[in-house]
């Protein structure tokens, strides 16, 4: 007679296997939690950054037309309607440090107008414009309206995070750097900068100096000022068009 083979006992599986399986399986459950908590949160920060975006949007509105009723009120009543100074200002160097004084050149520096061609948004206030007025000869700034400001940021746009110049690629490199002043997204910087708001110098800062091109057709006769047929100086709205033929 031929015996039946015996069955051999199953190998019994070690401690560790065990233990790396359960932890393999307590990794994966962390990980699909923390995806669904983020796609939520994404989410939800869409729905917000969407409304706060239309919030601005009225609110740009709105004040064209206040400006609009009062510019009529006063021309109704036989006067003119003067606005308020601006708050914000567009820096641009437009010369090199052949002959400058080093007082001139620190102040450079400090509004971080190191290379020609860098812009900085800048709020004015009497301090502001006393260090423009010393390194007038090499920059020029005026009042950018929302379209420059909004395009600037948008096109030449970088943030400083960790000393290093990052593209303005994701809301997320916004809020890490300025989700503490309630700055979360692209509109809320612009909306930050174009109103100089409480937190305007934090987001001055976090922003890198933009890098223009060379304005097509040149700048002639940088040695005048603006008002004189040359390029130096405050050039107010006009600093409009010089942004569209560097940008």
């Amino acid at each position: 007679m031929v015996k039946k083979a015996e069955k051999k006992p199953a190998a019994s599986v070690p401690e560790s296997v065990l233990k790396r399986r359960k932890r393999d399986e307590d990794w994966a459950a962390k990980k699909a939690a923390a995806a669904t908590d983020s796609r939520k949160k994404a989410r939800d920060q869409r729905k917000e950054i969407f409304k706060r975006a239309e919030t601005y949007v009225k609110e740009y509105r709105d004040q064209e037309k206040d400006l609009i009723r009062l510019k009529r009120e006063a021309k109704t009543k036989g006067g003119f309607y003067v606005e308020a100074e601006p708050k914000l200002a567009f820096v641009v160097r437009i010369r090199g440090i052949n002959d400058m004084h080093p007082k001139s050149r620190k102040i450079l520096q400090l509004l971080r107008l190191r290379q020609i061609h860098n812009g900085i948004f800048i709020k004015m206030n009497k301090a502001t414009l006393n260090m423009l007025r010393r390194v007038e000869p090499y920059v020029t700034w005026g009042t950018p309206n929302l379209k420059t400001v909004r395009e600037l940021i948008y096109k030449r746009g970088y943030g400083k995070v960790n000393k290093s110049r990052i593209p303005l690629t994701d809301n997320a490199i916004i809020e890490q750097a300025l989700g503490k002043y309630n700055i979360i997204c692209i509109e809320d910087l612009i909306h930050e900068i174009y109103t100089a708001g409480p937190a305007f110098k934090q987001a001055s800062n976090f922003l890198w100096p933009f890098k223009l091109s060379a304005a097509r057709g040149g700048l002639p006769k940088k040695r005048l000022h603006y008002i004189e047929g040359g390029q130096h100086g405050a050039r107010e709205d006009y600093i409009n068009n010089l942004v569209r033929v560097m940008n």
